[in-house]
């Protein structure tokens, strides 16, 4: 068993909650985010398990405590909330049905027991609940006083995460007051989901350990990220040193600013690519321990966010071409849409570094000389993506700590020589997908810029397969298994107007060549007025060797 991890077993709903436990969700983790599409997968579960009168296995609990009474939810706090929703669902139906005032009155204990086992003891001066879960710094008020006390929902004011707990309350009565019309199916119901719903339940004693299990268990429900450990992390080291309650809002309200810049879900990727653009390289799963050992004290904290709120914007708009950022920048916003097309994410760290260290012009010729890296490196040659991330880790360093930029380390580090990218250029396939297409019109129309200096419209132009994708062999005179060697080959495409696209098919060559005379594109025009009678794997290779040629002259550092 791995240290830390006090024990791991099964529990059912009924253990977990139905006893005298108590579990918080830390001040910071996370707001309550669930919306129909898990709602309805919890309800789906829900409903075969009764209908097959089976158990539903809801996945991984982490949770940490010292004493086995208090436990702190690191991670499945989403269902556990989820759960008792719906539980205060039934409640709140339960108190409402029965045929005459003694029947009312019975189904009113009956909720209350429910209510006392599962979910808190209701005061009936004050009309609030001590509940056995306590929902984070966010969430817990509207949980507390308007959930678990079943008030009247407020008309306005609620955050985004209190409208999804009141949304799910909501969906949940819905479909339980469709289905469930008696007190008896109403408790039946509740006593088949607290014993048949499973969880396995991790202890442990602190968040470190709590990362470890995240880094080794692969498993339905363990997804909590280094992003929302980070988090959790810096506020406690926040909150350990007793700030005030205004320097705690302010430091929750820069992590608000930094997710909603990076819209939540880029958040661990963001932390990632900001720590590595000023420290060493630093793998996914080691980020949280590595930051935690760098930030100790609440000003270190302070000091973090304030500078990832500043490096957010830029990180989104390195990510983002149409960013206003750019809008002066027209060979920037060029050069960032390629390398959003290559789908060439190592570089980023170091023009993070670069923008705020370097002029304009020098990060624009910086960041050409990367596109062209990255064509030859990653597009071409398919070149290992960690030594890659590694070289331009060492120079994001060298520029962070206030040293001239150097391309030639860039050059030597990471350029594939010509003869290298010529070589594999030269038999370079192109399998049909959208991003696929997009890169071999790219490379015809530079191309055909280079021999011709003709602008070719791509938005307008399709890629055209001289030899088809079926062709009739008879016709074709192709062996089938040569068909799928050569027809993705780089030298059987080219360019062609979308309106003289649409009648080819899988035309034979001289019909293909007819409809090429038509066209203005100078290299398909080429083709049609060539004294080429057969298409072949012999024509293919020679296009696609001349092609490699003038590549070399045209992606040139």
């Amino acid at each position: 068993m791995m240290n830390g991890i006090k024990d791991t077993s099964n529990w059912t709903f009924r253990r977990l909650l139905g006893n005298g436990l108590r579990y918080s969700i830390p001040k910071y983790q996370r707001d309550y985010s669930w919306d129909s599409e898990q709602w309805s997968d919890l309800w789906y579960d829900l409903m075969q398990m009764l209908d097959e009168e089976d158990s539903h296995y809801m996945g991984y609990l982490v949770l940490q405590t010292n004493d086995d009474k208090n436990y702190q939810v690191i991670d499945g706090q989403q269902r556990i909330t989820s759960i008792s929703i719906l539980l205060l669902a039934v409640i709140k139906y339960l108190k409402t049905i029965g045929k005459d005032d003694d029947e009312k009155q019975l189904n009113i204990k009956r909720a209350d027991t429910i209510h006392s086992t599962y979910i808190g003891n209701l005061d009936v001066l004050t009309l609030t609940s001590e509940n056995k879960i306590v929902l984070n710094r966010n969430n817990d008020d509207f949980y507390r006083n308007y959930l678990s006390a079943l008030q009247e929902f407020p008309k306005r004011g609620l955050k985004n995460s209190d409208k999804l707990m009141k949304k799910a309350f909501e969906f949940f009565s819905s479909y339980i007051k469709t289905r469930y019309k008696t007190a008896e199916d109403l408790v039946n119901f509740v006593e088949t989901i607290v014993d048949n719903l499973f969880f396995t339940v991790i202890i442990v004693t602190d968040d470190l350990n709590a990362f470890k299990v995240f880094e080794t268990l692969n498993a339905r429900g363990v997804q909590l990220s280094s992003s929302d450990l980070l988090k959790n992390y810096i506020f406690s080291v926040a909150d350990s040193d007793k700030l005030a309650s205004a320097k705690i809002d302010s430091l929750d309200e820069k992590w608000a600013k930094i997710a909603d810049i990076l819209k939540e879900t880029q958040i661990a990727d963001f932390l990632r690519v900001y720590w590595n653009s000023t420290h060493k390289t630093v793998r996914k799963n080691l980020l949280y321990r590595t930051i935690r050992e760098k930030i100790k004290t609440s000003q270190q904290a302070f000091d973090l966010l304030r500078d990832m709120q500043s490096q957010a914007d830029v990180y989104m708009a390195l990510k983002t071409p149409e960013d206003e950022l750019w809008r002066q920048s027209p060979a920037v916003k060029e050069d960032l849409q390629l390398l959003k097309l290559f789908n060439v994410l190592q570089p980023i760290s170091l023009l993070l570094v670069a923008y705020a260290k370097l002029p304009e012009s020098q990060f624009a010729k910086l960041l050409h000389k990367i596109v062209i890296i990255s064509f030859r490196y990653n597009v071409i040659c398919n070149k290992n993506p960690n030594e890659q991330e590694a070289a331009y880790n060492k120079i994001a360093l060298s520029l962070a700590s206030g040293k001239d930029l150097d391309l030639n380390l860039l050059k030597s580090s990471l350029y594939v020589q010509d003869a290298e990218f010529e070589q594999i250029f030269a038999y370079k396939e192109f399998a049909n997908n959208s991003r696929n297409n997009k890169i071999a019109k790219y490379i015809l129309g530079k191309i055909e810029h280079f021999e011709s200096s003709a602008d070719i419209d791509l938005d307008h132009s399709t890629l055209e397969h001289i030899l088809p994708d079926s062709p009739d062999l008879d016709i074709w005179n192709w062996e089938e298994h040569k068909v799928q060697q050569f027809h993705y080959r780089l030298g059987n495409m080219t360019l062609l107007e979308c309106s003289r696209n649409e009648s080819l098919g899988n035309a034979d060559f001289k019909t293909k060549k007819n409809v090429y005379k038509t066209s203005t594109i100078p290299m398909t025009k080429k083709i049609a007025e060539s004294d080429i009678e057969e298409w072949t794997e012999s024509e293919i290779d020679r296009r696609q060797q001349d092609f490699a040629k003038k590549a070399v002259g045209i992606w040139q550092f």
